[in-house]
Formats: C-alpha cells, sequence, structure tokens
C-alpha cells in the first residue's frame, strides 16, 4: 500500500511540473498575439490596395500579360502550403494540411500535376514520413515571419511561373493558409494567386480606364513581384497569429486537463492512504483482541 501511495505522488508531481510548462507556454503565446494581429492587420490594407491596383491595371481589354493570361489547358500547378514548425497547437497544422490535401486531389482531377512548396518544418515532416516529393521548403520562424522570407518565396513562385512548362514551369500558382478570423476561429483556406482572376464590373468607376507611360506591359511587369510578395507575406501574418491563437487555446486545455489529473491522482492517494490506515486499525485491534483472549 506504501508503493501504490509513492506512485501517486510521483504522478502528481511529474505532472504538477508539466501544467507549469503549459502555463508557461499559454502566457508566451498570449503575450505575443497581440503583436501578431497587429502585424497581420497592419499589412492587409497594402496587400489589398495592391492586389486592387493590379487588377484595375489588368482588367484593361488591350492588355496582353503572363499576369491575367489564362492557359487554355493548364497541365502543372504550384501549391504553397504553410505550416508551423512547432507542435503544441492543436490541430492547426493538421488542419492546413488536410486543406492542401483536399486542392491537391482536386487539382489532379483535373488532370494538372502538382508542385508543392512547402512552409513550416511540420509540412515537411508530413511529406518527408510519407515520401512524397516537394520542390521547395522553408523553416524558421513561421510564429514570427519577416519579409526577407516572403520575398524569396515569391521570387522562387514567380520564376517557376514564368518559365515555360516544358522546362518545369507552372501554369498556375495556389495558396494555402490558416486565415485569422478571431481569437476562437481561424480557417484554413485556398487562393490562386496566378492567373489573376480579374472581375468585370459593369461600374466604370470600379476600373476607371488609364493611360500608361511607358506601357501596361511594363507595369504589370514591375507590379507582379510586388504583388506575390505582399500577397504571401500577408498570408504568413495571419499564419503565425492563427498559430499563436491555436497554441494558446491548445496550453490552455493542457493545462485544464492537468489540474484535472491532478484532482484525480490526489483523490486516489487519499484514499490508498485512508485504506492503509484502516488496515493497520484492524491489526492493531485485531492483536489486541488475540492478546485479551489469551
Amino acid at each position: 500500500m506504501g508503493a501504490q501511495i509513492r506512485v501517486y505522488r510521483q504522478k502528481i508531481a511529474s505532472t504538477s511540473s508539466m501544467k507549469k510548462i503549459f502555463k508557461a507556454m499559454e502566457l508566451i503565446a498570449t503575450s505575443r498575439i497581440g503583436k501578431a494581429r497587429d502585424r497581420a492587420q497592419a499589412a492587409l490594407p497594402y496587400a489589398n490596395a495592391i492586389t486592387r491596383a493590379v487588377s484595375a491595371v489588368a482588367s484593361q481589354d488591350d492588355i496582353d500579360h503572363v499576369l491575367t493570361q489564362k492557359v487554355e489547358n493548364p497541365t502543372r500547378a504550384a501549391v504553397l502550403i504553410m505550416t508551423s514548425d512547432r507542435g503544441l497547437a492543436g490541430a492547426y497544422s493538421t488542419n492546413v494540411l488536410k486543406r492542401g490535401e483536399s486542392l491537391t486531389a482536386l487539382l489532379r482531377e483535373e488532370g494538372k500535376d502538382v508542385v508543392p512548396y512547402l512552409y513550416g518544418r511540420k509540412a515537411q515532416a508530413f511529406y518527408d514520413f510519407r515520401d512524397r516529393e516537394y520542390a521547395t521548403v522553408w523553416t524558421g520562424n513561421t510564429d514570427s515571419p519577416d519579409v526577407e522570407r516572403a520575398q524569396e518565396i515569391g521570387r522562387t513562385l514567380v520564376d517557376r511561373f514564368l518559365q515555360p512548362t516544358e522546362d518545369g514551369g507552372v501554369d498556375e500558382l495556389y495558396l494555402v493558409y490558416t486565415e485569422f478570423q478571431s481569437m476562437v476561429k481561424q480557417e484554413p483556406v485556398a487562393h490562386r494567386m496566378l492567373p489573376l482572376a480579374v472581375k468585370q464590373d459593369d461600374d466604370a468607376e470600379a476600373h476607371p480606364l488609364y493611360e500608361f507611360e511607358p506601357s501596361a506591359e511594363e507595369v504589370l511587369d514591375a507590379l507582379l513581384p510586388r504583388y506575390i510578395e505582399s500577397r504571401i507575406f500577408s498570408a504568413m501574418l495571419e499564419a503565425s497569429a492563427s498559430e499563436l491563437a491555436a497554441r494558446q487555446r491548445a496550453m490552455k486545455s493542457a493545462a485544464d486537463n492537468a489540474d484535472e489529473l491532478i484532482r484525480k491522482y490526489t483523490l486516489l492517494r487519499n484514499n490508498a492512504r485512508q485504506a492503509e490506515i484502516t488496515q493497520e486499525l484492524s491489526e492493531l485491534i485485531a492483536g489486541a483482541d488475540s492478546l485479551a483472549s489469551s
């Protein structure tokens, strides 16, 4: 019985230590999520503005540019999947990977070869474990992204998009990431970045006519890398805020579960101690009765 009490004491001590770790990680995520949300919100206006600018330029009827030119029978698509570097964030990375898997299956049903580009060690581990090929992987600082990494990813994707298909190029670019909607809701989404889908609007003010110097094509050539980089960086910031929110919830849940385990082990330890005391008293009473009868 004493050995059983020692086991429960060890379990209580180890669970208490884990609870301290969970609580510390929850506090770290909580302290960082405010800054991550501010960065995501600050980057969003620029990304939306440059998207509107590119759409306005590309909507001109007399412009023929690779940014909006659709291939009649696209055969290859690049998919950038954004996950986290570290775990302990609940189903955050799993949900993004599921969304990427569904998009990949849809593209393959359409007869397209999919070229995965991965961001985050969780995506790399997912593909490595299944012996799947991928073009490039970027890791490091997924919970605190920087614009230099977004520029590097953007250049890689744009170069691949501009290459002829027969030389290994792609016809379409897709982005899969987690959109931060609120502290309690983050939604994995998939968007096509290229070719740009230009919506025709009957309202003349929506896309006014422009005159370009030297040409609209050169303007789009200059905007293309900036457009891709801004979309990628905005997605990285949204994913960062979503990762921290998911980690904060996961660590809070883990700390609550640790509290429940500690209460359970404490109750079992007390029951074992009470049973041990009861047994000792029974033995003493039995010994006294035996002496009295003799």
